[in-house]
């Protein structure tokens, strides 16, 4: 049985449940339109830093941020556009700024919500551009699907990159086992870059910050992830217009992240894998989460 329940605390929650799998997830709109939380099988499947989360003025670690209009950072902070300078934090906006409500749904297919964030004269400082990003939550079952929407409101194309930094709970990443779409990897934060035929990593390290490349020409990218400690078994899949895959973790810390991006950092002054859209076209992509309890 599917619901949608909402509650208010520091900021309003939407809650998505199926009572029939036992799986539940937690959106709050006002917080860069983001997943905070989630279980399935009675296992917290995501990391959150609740006491970050309360400060409006810090960027949230935990859940599942969404990057728009940019992936990773600039140097300087900075892009060029048409011959004048416009600055851009790391992951642009879409993670920080309050969305809006747009539907709820309940039906055979899931409990869905849907956030959208639009331009305002906040964003058009520094990203001069009209659009429409929408957001669906779907939950079924041990599967969130997040279905993505871009539409260019502008009278010009309209450049961009997209993804996710979800923050998957892990209390002994020692015992997590890896199947990545690609062995070809750069590991900014030790400089390090090669094939990656191994299915673990150093945790060790202070950090990790590995951007994996040329991933598989297929009809989507998948990464398959088990959670030995947990015993629980993690698919990702995203279309083909991730061209990244992101690997990050902090050494001690109950986390890691696999970050899908449409394009590399940088992209927006470069051009790599970016994405264009003439005016009044949309861009459309799914992103899809499933677990599975692993056989002992």
């Amino acid at each position: 049985m599917f619901s949608i329940t909402s509650s208010s605390d520091v900021y309003t929650t939407y809650t998505l449940r199926d009572s029939d799998a036992g799986s539940s997830v937690n959106v709050v709109p006002e917080r860069g339109g983001m997943v905070t939380t989630a279980s399935f099988g009675n296992r917290d499947v995501f990391y959150l830093d609740a006491e970050r989360f309360t400060h409006p003025e810090l960027s949230v670690r935990g859940g599942i941020p969404f990057l728009f209009p940019i992936c990773g950072n600039l140097p300087d902070n900075q892009y060029e556009w048409k011959g004048r300078t416009y600055e851009l934090k790391q992951h642009g906006f879409g993670r920080t700024l309050p969305w809006q409500v747009a539907n709820r749904e309940i039906s055979d297919n899931g409990a869905a919500l849907t956030v959208a964030l639009t331009d305002t004269p906040e964003t058009f400082a520094v990203y001069p551009f009209q659009f429409e990003v929408r957001l669906t939550y779907v939950l079924q079952g041990n599967t969130l699907t997040i279905d993505q929407e871009y539409r260019n409101k502008s009278a010009e194309k309209m450049p961009f990159s997209y993804g996710f930094h979800p923050y998957f709970a892990a209390p002994n990443k020692t015992n997590l086992e890896f199947d990545l779409p690609s062995t070809s990897y750069f590991d900014r934060a030790n400089q390090a870059s090669g094939a990656w035929p191994e299915r673990q990593w150093n945790f060790d390290l202070e950090e990790i910050d590995a951007a994996f490349e040329a991933l598989p020409p297929a009809d989507a990218v998948s990464t398959v992830v088990r959670d030995r400690h947990l015993q629980l078994g993690l698919t990702m899949t995203m279309a083909t217009t991730c061209s990244r895959l992101v690997f990050w973790t902090l050494k001690g810390k109950p986390f890691y992240c696999l970050e899908p991006w449409s394009a590399p950092r940088n992209a927006i002054n470069t051009g790599t894998d970016l994405t264009t859209l003439e005016p009044g076209d949309t861009h459309c992509d799914r992103l899809v989460l499933a677990w599975k309890t692993l056989d002992s």
